[in-house]
């Protein structure tokens, strides 16, 4: 079988290096055949013994010319758009993509052929990965009993994989679930078998349950990931976003300070700022009752998320399911734009935010520019190998309590920086309400009786930039 024909977008070091990474594999048979490449001082020249043979733009032309197999993009400064660009006018030139790795790697010269994989919907972002700062962290987490609620979801599952990294004395389970939790568990013993990893399952809710559980094992360190996170179901049933967002996480805060926890990590949302959906208000709530509960040795703070790729029920997961079942890509409106971040990054910022907080502090991930979800699913197309006229896109309409616009903070936060040069400190100003854990309890009693549009009223009086779908 004759070597695939392969071309590389990008003469710069990366695309020399990724040429030298792919002679020492003969046995992956490939053959480079050119660079395509913007510089105009290396157009008609030959770089590593190859040619440089035009513009990136000629990328289709080229494949078509010189019969290529595959297209290397050995860019790692590329932002989004040349990424998108590329993949786009690979899938027009019916040709598959791969990707070499990015900035710190080149650096470090450490380019390896088994490094050169497919283009990921990361690779869209428009930026670089956030990178964790390892060594704060292992002060907090070596040695120390560990806790994480919602342990059996996408970011609770991570988190658990990134914890056991820093050899914790032990790591608890919980969840509500017990297959997921099962499964995360399965995992840890396979990869890391040393770890003394506790499968716990049990709602948050439960506030006796929950005491005892903390007063049995006494965690130093708690991440809160437990928590309903879909908008319209929420919008649906606000009493359900109360009871496990607002009651569940005062629980979880309550029973960490009776029994002397160093610190609580709470993970919030983009969604909280200016809330325009039940989910929202239940967060922007609860970062304010951290904050209202901030009185002992124990440290609370907050973590907001933008959008995770590939997390359980995300929207790439959605596109790429209905990609495998050939029906269009459903998206709300032409412009919506949210942020985006791995699940990765989603974890270090969690992660991070457990050695630098000092209590109180509500921490967001610089996540570049907001992308636009249509430009997403055209991407996705693209990533897949169809051509842009292959797939439909249909626009459905805004679902209640979604926004057109995500936004990072708003217009009453003050940011701050902090340690990590990518990450910030919001620092949101005070619940109009003298106690907020009363008025915890006051929600709560609401939810336990199901009065959902009294909930929703009491969320606009608490705060003021929320509004009942009902009265929208």
């Amino acid at each position: 079988m004759p070597a695939k024909r392969v071309l590389l977008a990008g003469a710069g070091t990366a695309g020399r290096m990724a040429v030298e990474a792919v002679r020492k594999h003969p046995e992956a048979e490939l053959l480079p055949v050119g660079f395509l490449d913007d510089d105009p001082d290396l157009q008609g020249r030959e770089v590593a013994g190859l040619p440089v043979l035009g513009p990136l733009l000629h990328l289709v032309d080229c494949v078509q010319a010189h019969d290529i197999d595959e297209v290397l993009i050995a860019i790692p400064t590329a932002q989004g758009p040349l990424i998108r660009q590329l993949v786009s006018l690979c899938a027009r030139a019916r040709v598959p993509s791969r990707i070499v790795p990015g900035v710190m790697e080149i650096i470090r010269g450490d380019v390896h052929f088994e490094h050169i994989r497919p283009v990921r919907p990361e690779d869209l972002l428009g930026r670089e990965v956030v990178e964790l700062v390892e060594e704060p962290i292992e002060g907090v987490l070596r040695d120390r009993c560990v806790l994480v609620t919602g342990a059996g979801g996408s970011i609770g599952a991570e988190l658990c994989r990134q914890i056991a990294r820093f050899d914790p004395r032990r790591l608890l389970l919980l969840g509500r679930g017990e297959n997921s939790i099962f499964e995360i568990e399965s995992e840890l013993r396979d990869l890391q078998p040393q770890l003394e990893a506790e499968p716990i399952i049990a709602d948050i809710r439960d506030a006796e349950r929950v005491r005892r559980i903390f007063e049995r094992a006494r965690p130093d360190v708690v991440f809160h990931a437990a928590a309903h996170k879909h908008v319209p179901y929420m919008e649906r049933h606000p009493s359900e976003a109360i009871l496990n967002n607002v009651w569940g996480t005062l629980q979880v805060v309550r029973a960490a300070q009776a029994t002397g926890a160093e610190r609580v990590v709470f993970i919030s949302t983009d969604k909280a700022v200016r809330p325009r959906s039940v989910m929202g208000a239940s967060k922007r709530f609860a970062e304010h009752m951290l904050q209202a509960s901030q009185t002992g040795a124990t440290r609370l703070m907050a973590v907001r998320f933008g959008n995770v790729l590939a997390s359980r029920g995300s929207v790439v997961n959605l596109f790429q399911a209905q990609l495998r079942r050939g029906v269009p890509l459903t998206v709300t409106h032409p412009d919506a734009t949210r942020y985006f971040m791995t699940v990765r990054e989603a974890c270090m910022l969690v992660l991070q935010a457990s050695a630098l907080g000092a209590g109180g502090e509500v921490y967001t991930l610089a996540m570049g520019e907001a992308v636009k979800i249509g430009e997403l699913a055209r991407d996705l197309v693209a990533l897949s190998g169809f051509e842009p006229d292959d797939v439909a896109i249909r626009y459905t309409g805004m679902r209640p309590g979604e926004k057109l616009h995500e936004e990072l903070r708003s217009c009453d936060d003050s940011e701050l920086p902090s340690p990590h040069p990518h990450i910030f400190v919001a620092r949101i100003g005070e619940l109009q309400a003298a106690d907020a854990i009363a008025v915890a309890e006051e929600l709560t009693t609401l939810a336990l009786h199901g009065e959902d549009a009294a909930i929703q009223r009491r969320l606009a009086e608490l705060l003021p930039e929320y509004t009942p779908t009902a009265e929208r």
